[in-house]
C-alpha cells in the first residue's frame, strides 16, 4: 500500500486552468478575482462580508486588532488546537487565558468558560476564541449569550469547518462564520484544509465597521477613500500601521474552485466519518456528535491508551497519522508564561490518548478499509 497521509489537498484540472487563466491574465494580485472569492465566500457560509487575507494566522491577527485588543488585556481561548488560535492574542501583548475543553466533543467547555469568567472580577475578559476543532461547530448561540451578559467579543475560528452548521434555538442552520452569533470568523485555505490555495485564508463578518477596518488594516492601512488631500489620482493617504496581508488573485482563481466542489467534499468526508464509525463502534472512543450539529470533519480523531504504539505501527505500514493537537498551553513558549494553576485536565488527559486518522475526499474505500484493519489489528 502507498503512503496515505491524515489530510491531502484535492486538485483537479478545472483549479489548474483556472489559475493558469489568471496567470495569462493582466492581475496576478491587487485584482478583480480576489473580490470575486470574497463575494463568493460570503455568499456561502451566509456572512454580509468575507475579506481574503494570505494566511488564517494573519486573519486572527487583523481580527484582534480590529476588535482593539491592547497589552494586557485577556482572551479566554481552547488548548485544544494549533497554536495561531492563542499566538495572535500574544501578538497585540493581550494575555491568553486557557479554559478546559469538553472530553466528548473536545470542543472549549462553555462551563470551563463560564466558571473562569465568574471567578474574576466583571470587565476583567476582552473576548473569547472557540473553535470549530476537526470541523465539529461550536454553539455559537450558547457563546454569544454568555458573551453578551459579559460584554466580550468573539473571534470564531473555523479553519477546520467551511460547510459544517449547527441548528440554533429556532432550529434554524447556522453555517461556521455566517456571522450571526461571532463578531468575527476566521479560515484557513492550507493544503490539508478543505478549500487548498496553498496558503490562505478568509475573514467573515456581519459588521461593516469591522469589514472597513479589516480591509484598511489587510493593506498597510493604507486608503483612498475620505482622505485629508488630495494631489491627484495617484494620490493614497496611510491612516493606520498596517499590513501586507493580501491574498493573490491567481490564489483566489483557485480557492473559486475549491470552493465550488467543497459541499461535495464535505459529503464524502461524512461518509468517510460514517464508515469509520461503523468499524468502531463499542471499541474504540471518537468525537461525539452533538443533535442538530453537522460535522465538516476536517479530522476524524479516535482516542486509544498506547497511542504512541499505534502511531507507529500505523507509520510502520504507511499510513501516516497525525496528533491534533499538543495542548498549548504545554508548549515551551506558553509553558514560561505559566499555566499550572489551570485547571486543563480534559485538554491533557484527551491529548494522552487522541490520534487522527486519514480523511479527506478522495481517500478511497479500498484505503479506508486497509487503515481500519490494521487499527483493529492493532488493538487486538
Amino acid at each position: 500500500m502507498k503512503p496515505i497521509p491524515y489530510g491531502r489537498q484535492d486538485i483537479d484540472d478545472n483549479d489548474i486552468n483556472a489559475v493558469i487563466e489568471v496567470l495569462k491574465s493582466d492581475f496576478l494580485t491587487q485584482g478583480p478575482t480576489v473580490k470575486d472569492f470574497e463575494i463568493k465566500f460570503a455568499k456561502y457560509v451566509g456572512s454580509n462580508y468575507a475579506v481574503a487575507v494570505n494566511n488564517a494566522t494573519a486573519g486572527l491577527h487583523l481580527s484582534v486588532l480590529s476588535l482593539n485588543l491592547k497589552p494586557g488585556d485577556r482572551v479566554i481561548t481552547t488548548p485544544i488546537t494549533f497554536a495561531a488560535s492563542a499566538n495572535c492574542i500574544r501578538y497585540v501583548g493581550a494575555e491568553v487565558w486557557f479554559a478546559d475543553i469538553d472530553p466528548e466533543t473536545y470542543l472549549l467547555d462553555i462551563n470551563s468558560v463560564k466558571e473562569l469568567i465568574d471567578s474574576k472580577p466583571e470587565g476583567f475578559f476582552k473576548g473569547i476564541i472557540p473553535v470549530d476543532f476537526a470541523g465539529l461547530p461550536v454553539n455559537m448561540e450558547n457563546f454569544k449569550n454568555l458573551a453578551d451578559k459579559h460584554n466580550l467579543w468573539i473571534i470564531e475560528d473555523s479553519c477546520h469547518a467551511p460547510g459544517g452548521y449547527f441548528k440554533d434555538s429556532k432550529g434554524k442552520k447556522n453555517f461556521c462564520g455566517n456571522g450571526k452569533f461571532a463578531d468575527i470568523g476566521v479560515f484557513s485555505f492550507h493544503p490539508v484544509k478543505h478549500i487548498a490555495c496553498g496558503e490562505g485564508g478568509m475573514l467573515t463578518t456581519n459588521s461593516k465597521e469591522l469589514y472597513d477596518k479589516l480591509v484598511l488594516l489587510r493593506t498597510h492601512g493604507i486608503t483612498k477613500e475620505n482622505m485629508d488631500e488630495n494631489h491627484g489620482n495617484w494620490y493614497y493617504e496611510m491612516i493606520e500601521l498596517g499590513f501586507n496581508y493580501r491574498l493573490t488573485d491567481f490564489q483566489s482563481a483557485l480557492g473559486i474552485t475549491q470552493l465550488a466542489k467543497n459541499n461535495k467534499g464535505v459529503e464524502r468526508r461524512n461518509q468517510i466519518s460514517a464508515t469509520y464509525k461503523k468499524a468502531f463502534e463499542g471499541k474504540i472512543k471518537f468525537q461525539d456528535l452533538p443533535a442538530g450539529t453537522y460535522n465538516a470533519h476536517h479530522l476524524f480523531i479516535i482516542e486509544v491508551l498506547n497511542r504512541k504504539e499505534l502511531y507507529e505501527y500505523l507509520y510502520s505500514n504507511n499510513v501516516l497519522a497525525q496528533i491534533h493537537y499538543i495542548p498549548v498551553h504545554t508548549l515551551p513558549y506558553y509553558k514560561k508564561i505559566g499555566y499550572d494553576d489551570a485547571n486543563l485536565d480534559n485538554a491533557e488527559n484527551y491529548y494522552s490518548k487522541c490520534i487522527s486518522l486519514p480523511m479527506y475526499p478522495t481517500l478511497s474505500d479500498k484505503e479506508q478499509e486497509f487503515v481500519i484493519e490494521k487499527v483493529l489489528m492493532f488493538l487486538k
